[in-house]
């Protein structure tokens, strides 16, 4: 297996703010890998620092076994898509394509027979000659993506290229990148704050938090194995309690909540009566009214709150008698439950399976 980017142990420090700290990962070639975290987190800095617009405080970077340190940015086998794509709006849809081709020098006969490639594997013939101004949101990403591509790049950075487009379209584009991505076997670097984008398009996410790598994992490692809190939390919709180990074992702990409660649930770490613990459980591990035969499940009544419509991924919002929790559960997409209104005391059951309980983050060393 071809490793088509390898950073070890960067870091890059702004006066005293440590915006990378010791970073390290690896892409294979042909992969899509997405960095994923919040505003702030030092992403954008990391992609900068690959592309060779920011140079780095410590660290090595190396495409395909080749070190980047000292090597200029248009010297670099990668090429950058930013939010705003940065069209020119005065040239048709092939001689945005074909600009850095001219600017390499390359003869207009290879020009011309690279610009119909690419137009062809982006799925976008016949368009040379329209202008920019005639484009959908989501044929101009792919003609921005097809500038870059045309280059023949190792690694394709891009940094949150479907930030400026509407909910709509994102969603279309997310499949589009996907299958593009598949298309053409170039190796993507996707940076984005959006876990559905990351989810939906990559083969592996690193989730990013204050500097630092969280979690590298597949999407479904990521959100059916969470290894910290804050990639639990971060990762997809999550109810939360806190509490106390009453008791434990190796693999199950009964904690009792703040809000009264006493639940059983797996562990993943070591444990000990008396730890305070956070305690994370998906809306769609909560079962509605379960049957009563149903052995090892934790069961509380709530009261509903409200029920909020989207389709597929309608929900109840409620919280459990006699205490203020707000809990989000998901509805099934049948029509069984249709019953439930508002302000309506309904029982809920889980699987001790399904929670993740960690050591409540001020505990650990």
């Amino acid at each position: 297996m071809q490793i088509d980017l390898a950073v070890k142990d960067i870091s890059k420090t702004f006066d005293d703010f440590m915006a990378v700290d010791n970073v390290s990962f690896e892409v294979a070639d042909g992969s899509f890998f997405s960095i994923l975290g919040p505003s702030g987190c030092g992403k954008t800095t990391l992609l900068r620092m690959i592309a060779g617009l920011t140079e780095p405080t410590a660290g090595t970077i190396e495409i395909r076994g080749k070190s980047m340190l000292g090597i200029p940015p248009n010297k670099r086998p990668v090429n950058l898509i930013f939010q705003h794509l940065a069209l020119f709006p005065m040239m048709n849809v092939g001689e945005n394509i074909a600009f850095g081709l001219k600017r390499r020098g390359d003869s207009k006969a290879v020009i011309n027979e690279k610009v119909a490639t690419i137009l062809e594997r982006v799925d976008l013939i016949g368009f040379g000659d329209k202008k920019v101004d005639q484009l959908s949101g989501g044929q101009k990403q792919r003609v921005a993506i097809a500038r870059c591509l045309v280059l023949e790049p190792a690694v394709l950075l891009l940094d949150e290229p479907l930030g400026a487009l509407d909910l709509k379209l994102r969603e279309q584009m997310k499949v589009e990148l996907k299958k593009l991505q598949a298309k053409v076997g170039t190796t993507f670097v996707y940076i984005t704050h959006d876990q559905s984008e990351a989810l939906v398009m990559s083969d592996h996410v690193a989730v990013m938090n204050q500097g630092v790598f969280e979690q590298i994992d597949t999407p479904q490692n990521l959100y059916n194995s969470p290894d910290t809190p804050f990639v639990a939390q971060f990762v997809g919709d999550n109810n939360t309690w806190s509490g106390r180990i009453r008791q434990c074992d190796q693999k199950t702990a009964e904690i009792e909540t703040t809000d009264g409660r006493v639940f059983r649930t797996q562990i993943r770490q070591q444990l000990q009566p008396g730890d305070e613990v956070d305690l994370f459980l998906r809306p769609e591990a909560m079962l509605i009214q379960p049957d009563a035969g149903l052995a090892n499940l934790n069961r509380f009544e709530v009261i509903v709150k409200d029920l909020l419509f989207d389709g597929a991924n309608s929900r109840l919002l409620a919280h459990p008698l006699d205490a203020d929790t707000e809990l989000l559960i998901a509805l099934p997409q049948t029509h069984q439950y249709d019953y439930i209104q508002k302000n309506d005391k309904i029982e809920i059951g889980w699987d001790e399976q399904s929670g993740i309980c960690f050591l409540r983050k001020e505990n650990q060393d």
